[in-house]
């Protein structure tokens, strides 16, 4: 008989992984001053203020498709653009969600999602493999999304992939309003990773044996 956690009724192994799923980390350069929380197994709350009210919007869709709670505070060098702010978030990002794995055992490790925005799909696939691949096949129609650079967010995927040690593609067949075909992907990455993090077992996912 598998003993029982206290609180939860998962077994205990599994219940000690869940424990520990959480990370924080602080950023601070001569550009920006970052810092990122997030639990793993949270309820998709958020708490983000950027600066950059766009990408603040991806990133909630990314917290409550996701179940990650997540707070990002930032300050960054925005009288430039939001290059800076949009990148280091995304190592921020990517370094939490390495911490927060840990030795990755029992997790899913892979996610895909496939989801509709009115015009535009976004297809979005995670192996959490613990080697960065970053794939965008992203076409917009606007360069700008209010006043938003659109070409930030290619850079914060790939700094989001690269920091975070995982492979992620991206594949948006159609869509004809920036701002659908991105909130598709921040919901579509979200939700893919949502399967890629669960917690199904005990073993690392891989006859490897380390992620």
């Amino acid at each position: 008989m598998v003993a029982q956690g206290r609180h939860t009724g998962l077994p205990l192994q599994k219940e000690m992984i869940m424990e520990q799923r959480t990370a924080e980390i602080h950023r601070q350069t001569k550009e920006t001053d970052v810092t990122v929380e997030l639990n793993l197994d949270g309820a998709g709350k958020y708490e983000i203020d950027s600066g950059v009210g766009f990408l603040d919007h991806m990133l909630t869709h990314l917290s409550k498709h996701s179940g990650i709670d997540l707070v990002v505070k930032a300050k960054g060098d925005l009288q430039v653009d939001a290059h800076h702010t949009v990148e280091d978030i995304a190592i921020c990002l990517g370094e939490c969600l390495l911490k927060a794995l840990g030795d990755k055992k029992g997790i899913a490790r892979y996610g895909h999602s496939s989801v509709p925005m009115e015009d535009a799909l976004a297809n979005v696939s995670v192996d959490l493999s613990g080697r960065p691949a970053c794939v965008y096949n992203v076409e917009y129609r606007t360069d700008k999304i209010g006043d938003f650079d659109v070409e930030c967010l290619e850079e914060m995927l790939r700094s989001f992939s690269n920091t975070g040690r995982f492979n992620l593609h991206i594949n948006v067949p159609y869509g004809t309003n920036s701002h659908h075909i991105a909130e598709a992907i921040f919901k579509g990455l979200g939700k893919a990773l949502h399967a890629a993090v669960s917690v199904l077992g005990t073993d690392v996912p891989s006859t490897k044996g380390i992620l």
